[in-house]
């Protein structure tokens, strides 16, 4: 990418609230209907959409999905219709332009002074397509290792990806297909075991599948150790809840939740990178409420707003002066997960095109009908 990561942590941590007053604009019009929302389950809570509509006027009703799969199979078949916002991860972005799927911004109508530079420029790649920014940054985290202290082998002091696979963790662990496959290839790449570079593999497709074909072999060795598969955030807490995971490969929001609701969970990163991930906004093609899209945007530019959103998630906000206005558990949570070397050493996600997306599918199906 064409930015600092550091620098981008350092800016997400460090920055104070800001006095930007959110732009308006035709805001009649954005009254006229209802705004409608469709993002990640549990992005949007009922205390979000209250302050919206008191700031705003604005009714905005919210349907969740569970995955970047999910979404896109739904947009594809509306061709783009059925809603008027959604929050793609911003590697799927030039996907969804390809499959002229969703519209560009109207950069001069939001107000970026809410916002996160790092974020902004962060999210260039992915975001900005041909010239054109079709995504506002709203979010980031990651997918690393969360495991249980009472009962999990894991030592954080020299964590690796492939500490999952401890034979002391039984039958107690739990991944997401397709991530939990780069999860192994990472540990495989750090021992040389790849025929090419692991970042080769979102380029072309004769290295995608020799890469797959090695780590495949790998993850079915060791499927037995398996309690559940996880494809949403609900799911992955349920493996701990009650499936009897141990240990995982998860969103740092699954811990977070998890810790929240008093289990002795823990969240760490491996030390060849936790996958991190940037989340934002996005117009589909047929939107309806376009006015009321920007006010939203610029509502959610306010450190109000993005302190609600990381209290219902346990995500980080790029609204600018959010972080100061977090519970304590929040900030503790995030101190306790990642040391100033892991975010130095965030492995973030390559744009995913859809070939790419095709192959990876394939994959992780036989993984799991292995």
């Amino acid at each position: 990418m064409t930015f600092t990561r550091r620098k981008f942590i350092k800016t997400s941590m460090a920055a104070g609230a800001v006095a930007a007053s959110p732009f308006y604009i035709n805001r009649a019009l954005a009254e006229s209907q209802e705004l409608r929302i469709y993002a990640w389950a549990g992005y949007i809570t009922d205390e979000m959409l209250n302050d919206f509509r008191e700031k705003t006027g604005i009714n905005a009703t919210f349907t969740p999905y569970g995955t970047n799969d999910e979404l896109m199979n739904s947009l594809r078949a509306t061709d783009g219709s059925g809603f008027d916002i959604i929050m793609p991860t911003v590697d799927r972005v030039p996907g969804y332009v390809d499959f002229e799927l969703v519209q560009a911004l109207d950069t001069s109508r939001i107000n970026w002074d809410g916002a996160l530079e790092s974020a902004i420029e962060g999210s260039e790649v992915g975001g900005v397509v041909d010239g054109k920014r079709y995504f506002a940054p709203s979010d980031w985290g990651t997918e690393a290792i969360a495991y249980h202290t009472d009962y999990s082998s894991i030592d954080r002091s020299n964590l690796s990806y492939g500490d999952l696979w401890n034979p002391d963790h039984g039958t107690g662990v739990t991944v997401r297909g397709h991530s939990a496959l780069i999860g192994i290839g990472l540990w495989l790449e750090q021992q040389g075991r790849l025929p090419f570079p692991l970042l080769d593999m979102f380029q072309t497709e004769a290295a995608a599948r020799a890469n797959f074909d090695e780590i495949l072999k790998v993850a079915v060795e060791h499927k037995g150790m398996i309690a559940q598969f996880w494809n949403t955030e609900n799911e992955a807490q349920g493996a701990f809840r009650t499936n009897g995971a141990v240990a995982g490969q998860t969103w740092d929001s699954t811990a977070f939740n998890l810790i929240q609701e008093g289990l002795p969970i823990a969240y760490a990163a491996p030390k060849e990178g936790a996958l991190a991930w940037m989340e934002g906004f996005v117009i589909p093609k047929n939107a309806q409420n376009v006015d009321a899209v920007y006010e939203f945007i610029n509502w959610y530019y306010t450190p109000e707003a993005g302190a609600m959103f990381v209290k219902a998630t346990g995500y980080n906000s790029t609204s600018r002066g959010a972080e100061a206005l977090l519970p304590q558990a929040t900030k503790d949570f995030f101190t306790n997960s990642y040391t100033e070397q892991d975010l130095a050493n965030l492995w973030w996600w390559p744009i995913q095109e859809p070939w790419y997306v095709s192959i990876r599918n394939e994959y992780q199906d036989r993984y799991l009908s292995a």
